[in-house]
């Protein structure tokens, strides 16, 4: 008897599983957050946040973006909007604790069971200093550079995102880029 293959489902875009959680499919829900998660942790960790706060960042993003889905229009990307929830979580946060951070000496990821300890210290070192270089820009900045590096979000969504232009959002990127590359050389 031959095996026949059950037909693929065809991939539902944002907008569809935003339309579906609307009238009640939490599974659409489920699919949102598996697409975008480890996308806005990123966004967080590169924008600042202590590792120990990200997963009750993201924890809250989703949980604020879901209590307000209805307000999202669908001109901007899905991600570009959850991205200035996040963002907005993260500085309320960081005004909250007035820049307080605390960090644990047992907070230490273990080596790489691929890279020599050499290897480790320089990536760790490289992403330390990018991150210290990402604090440093200038808000707007940081964030239009991590929307579009991280995100990959086009200056369009980027500008809807975040209240401003397309032009704009491609100087921000420049000088962003310009003032990275200096800090890190």
């Amino acid at each position: 008897m031959p095996v026949t293959s059950a037909a693929a489902e065809p991939v539902i875009d944002d907008a569809g599983l935003v339309a579906a959680y609307l009238t009640g499919d939490e599974r659409s829900a489920t699919e949102l957050v598996a697409r975008h998660a480890q996308a806005v942790s990123r966004f967080l960790w590169s924008s600042g946040a202590g590792q120990s706060d990200i997963d009750d960042l993201v924890q809250e993003t989703f949980f604020r973006a879901f209590r307000k889905l209805d307000s999202w229009r669908g001109e901007a990307s899905l991600r570009g909007w959850l991205y200035t929830i996040a963002g907005n979580l993260h500085r309320d946060a960081f005004r909250r604790s007035k820049g307080r951070q605390m960090l644990s000496i047992e907070d230490h990821d273990a080596a790489s069971e691929t890279g020599t300890p050499e290897h480790e210290f320089a990536a760790t070192d490289a992403a330390e200093r990018l991150r210290d270089g990402l604090g440093r820009l200038p808000r707007l900045q940081r964030e239009v550079f991590l929307a579009r590096a991280e995100g990959g979000l086009e200056y369009d969504a980027i500008a809807r995102a975040l209240g401003t232009t397309p032009g704009a959002a491609r100087v921000h990127y420049h000088h962003a880029v310009k003032r990275l590359k200096e800090w890190l050389s």
